[in-house]
C-alpha cells in the first residue's frame, strides 16, 4: 500500500508517500481500507512542530512517530482477534490521534475503539472532515462544568474560515447566538455565507481593540496576548483557545486559568477535550442530519499530492476542509 510519512521535522515538503506492506490487524484492531482523509491544523503542527516546547512529548531531534494523518473515513477491510464492534463492509471514520495517527495512506489499521460508524445517509466525504475539527468546535463552545452557549450570546470565532471555525459559526448560530466571525480579506464573503452576523477582516481589525464585547470566543489559533483577549469579554464571559504559537499558548496555559480565580471572566486553553468523544459526535451528526450543520469542503487531492494539499492549508488559503482521497 502507499502511505505518507515524516522523517524530519520541517515544512510540508518532508512528507513523502511510500510503498509500504499492509498491515495486518491484531487482537482489538480493524483494518479500513481508507476514501476519504481530511487535513487539519494538528497535521502541519506535528510537522514543525508547533509550538516547539511540545519536542520532548514528540521527538526531540526527529518525530517518534512517522505517519501522518489523523481523520479518516472508510471500509472494514478486516478485524482483528477479540472484535465483534465492527465486520468487514462497515463504513466508518475516526480520529486517528490518540492511537499513532497515519491516516493519510490507502490502508489504516487501529483499535476498533477508534472508530464509529457513518451514518448512512452521510458521504464518506463528509465524514471525514467531523472527527477532528468538528469535535473540537462542538467541544469550544462547552467550558468542563459544562457551561455552553444559548439564544442570544454575542459568540466570536477567531479563525471563522479554516478546519474548525466553520463549524464553531454553524453550530452557534444553530443554538440561537449572534455569531461573529474574523477572517482575512478574502474570506470574508465566505465566513458570512456560514451564516455569521459580523465578519472581521483581521487584516484592517483587531477586535481586542473594538469596544465590542463578547459573551463566548472561541480562538482557533491563538496569536494575540490573552490578558488583550480578555479586555473583549463581557462579565461572566469565556476565552476559550485551541492552539497556536507558544507565547500565547502557554499564558492560556498557566496565566489565564489563574487570573480567572481572581475576575467574572474566563480564559484558557482546551484542556478538557476529548478525542472523537462519542457524545459530541452524535452531537454533530444529528445536526447535519436537520440541516443545521453542513461540511464545507473547498477541495480534494490525491494521495500522491499531499504535500501540495497540506501546503495549500499551511498558507492559509482553505476554505473549510481539505480532503486527501486515496
Amino acid at each position: 500500500m502507499r502511505a505518507a510519512f515524516q522523517d524530519r521535522y520541517g515544512p510540508p515538503e518532508v512528507v513523502e508517500v511510500r510503498d509500504v506492506a499492509t498491515p495486518v490487524p491484531a487482537l482489538g484492531e480493524v483494518l479500513v481500507r481508507v476514501h476519504a482523509a481530511s487535513v487539519n491544523r494538528a497535521d502541519l503542527d506535528a510537522l514543525g512542530p508547533r509550538p516547539g516546547f511540545i519536542r520532548p512529548i514528540i521527538g526531540m531531534r526527529a518525530p517518534r512517530n512517522k505517519r501522518v494523518g489523523i481523520d479518516v473515513a472508510g471500509v472494514v477491510e478486516s478485524v482483528g482477534p477479540d472484535v465483534t464492534a465492527f465486520t468487514t463492509g462497515d463504513r466508518v471514520f475516526g480520529d486517528l490521534f490518540p492511537f499513532g495517527q497515519g491516516a493519510f495512506a490507502e490502508y489504516v489499521c487501529a483499535p476498533a475503539k477508534a472508530f464509529a460508524r457513518i451514518p448512512e445517509a452521510m458521504s464518506f466525504d463528509d465524514a471525514a472532515t467531523l472527527p477532528h475539527s468538528a469535535v473540537l468546535a462542538v467541544q469550544g463552545l462547552r467550558r468542563r462544568d459544562g457551561r455552553t452557549i444559548g439564544p442570544g450570546d454575542k459568540v466570536l470565532v477567531d479563525g471563522a474560515s479554516g478546519n474548525v471555525g466553520p463549524f464553531a459559526v454553524q453550530i452557534a448560530k444553530a443554538r440561537g447566538a449572534e455569531v461573529t466571525g474574523v477572517c482575512r480579506t478574502e474570506k470574508v464573503e465566505f465566513v458570512r455565507s456560514l451564516g455569521a452576523d459580523h465578519v472581521l477582516d483581521y487584516t484592517t481589525i483587531d477586535y481586542t481593540a473594538r469596544p465590542e464585547r463578547y459573551d463566548w470566543i472561541v480562538d482557533t489559533d491563538s496569536h494575540h496576548s490573552i490578558l488583550r483577549v480578555r479586555r473583549a469579554l463581557r462579565r461572566n464571559g469565556v476565552y476559550v483557545t485551541l492552539g497556536g504559537t507558544a507565547w500565547p499558548i502557554l499564558f492560556s496555559l498557566i496565566v489565564g486559568p489563574l487570573i480567572s480565580k481572581f475576575s467574572d471572566r474566563w480564559s484558557g486553553l482546551l484542556l478538557w477535550w476529548k478525542p472523537f468523544s462519542r457524545d459530541d459526535v452524535d452531537t454533530l451528526t444529528g445536526m447535519i442530519a436537520a440541516g443545521q450543520v453542513k461540511p464545507v469542503i473547498d477541495r480534494r487531492y490525491p494521495l500522491a499530492e499531499v504535500v501540495a494539499a497540506l501546503r495549500y492549508v499551511d498558507d492559509g488559503h482553505a476554505r473549510g476542509k481539505v480532503l486527501i482521497t486515496p
